[in-house]
């Protein structure tokens, strides 16, 4: 096998199935170029956009994106307006671009926290791609970590109460086949954009055993090359068998603008 074959069968083999990113760093990006903080967001999309299309092309079966906290409520009133009309137009300008490359959008959190035009807007796109089968693509909405976990204890306490399943029957499969990503496996890899090192209530259960990792871009800089170089070091970490993150990361940026 020849190096060039070897470096490839090297990724192959260790490409994480499931990524998670968290989005950061939006609001400071438009300070930082004297504007308001929703240029940030708008910005923002345009990285989304990106990351998605090579998400896709290499192969990864599950990208979820944290777009909007349940903590995100705090915020003030005029970011949160502008945010949700945001999500609006960009769930109505994105979605037949979603579903001409056989993607599947879900949305993750407590959606009946949005208006009633949203939540339409929501189910009309969920129910437009739900039959695609390529990657899946979940964007957390009014999503926390700890409120998806009691969310899956109370259903749990539903069935204990409903004489369906008895106490000790609950085991970790059960708290997880009661999650919103039931269908998916663990999150690998967990990146951050935007500078801070900490988790902020994302998909705790799921990333129990994903590698992280941290960069200071800010997310509206945050574009195919920087992804992968997070991909590359996932794959180093995990099965380089000799070869250094840069032959990985030149191989990962060839097959995928070779697909």
């Amino acid at each position: 096998m020849t190096l060039p074959d070897a470096i490839a069968d090297i990724a192959n083999q260790s490409m994480p199935k499931h990524v998670a990113i968290i989005m950061d760093g939006n609001g400071r990006w438009a300070q930082q170029r004297g504007k308001i903080r929703i240029a940030g967001h708008k910005a923002g999309v345009t990285s989304v956009r990106q990351i998605v299309s090579v998400a896709s092309r290499m192969g990864i079966k599950a990208l979820t994106l944290f777009a909007f906290s349940s903590e995100n409520w705090r915020r003030p009133e005029s970011e949160v307006s502008a945010l949700m009309e945001l999500f609006m137009f960009v769930l109505g300008r994105e979605i037949r671009k979603l579903n001409d490359g056989n993607i599947r959008l879900r949305i993750i959190g407590d959606i009946h926290g949005f208006s009633d035009r949203l939540q339409k807007k929501i189910r009309e796109a969920e129910a437009l791609t739900s039959n695609n089968n390529g990657m899946i693509l979940n964007i957390a909405a009014n999503y926390g970590g700890r409120w998806e976990i009691a969310q899956a204890c109370q259903q749990l306490a539903r069935q204990v109460s409903d004489g369906r399943l008895m106490p000790e029957d609950i085991d970790e499969a059960r708290i997880s086949q009661n999650l919103s990503t039931t269908d998916l496996s663990d999150v690998d890899l967990l990146i951050r954009t935007g500078g801070d090192h900490r988790i902020s209530n994302f998909l705790l259960w799921q990333i129990a055993y994903a590698e992280l990792f941290f960069t200071s871009v800010l997310w509206p800089d945050f574009g195919e090359d920087q992804f992968m170089e997070a991909i590359a070091s996932f794959v180093s970490r995990e099965r380089r068998f000799g070869c250094t993150g840069d032959q990985i990361k030149e191989w990962l940026v060839s097959s995928v603008n070779n697909a």
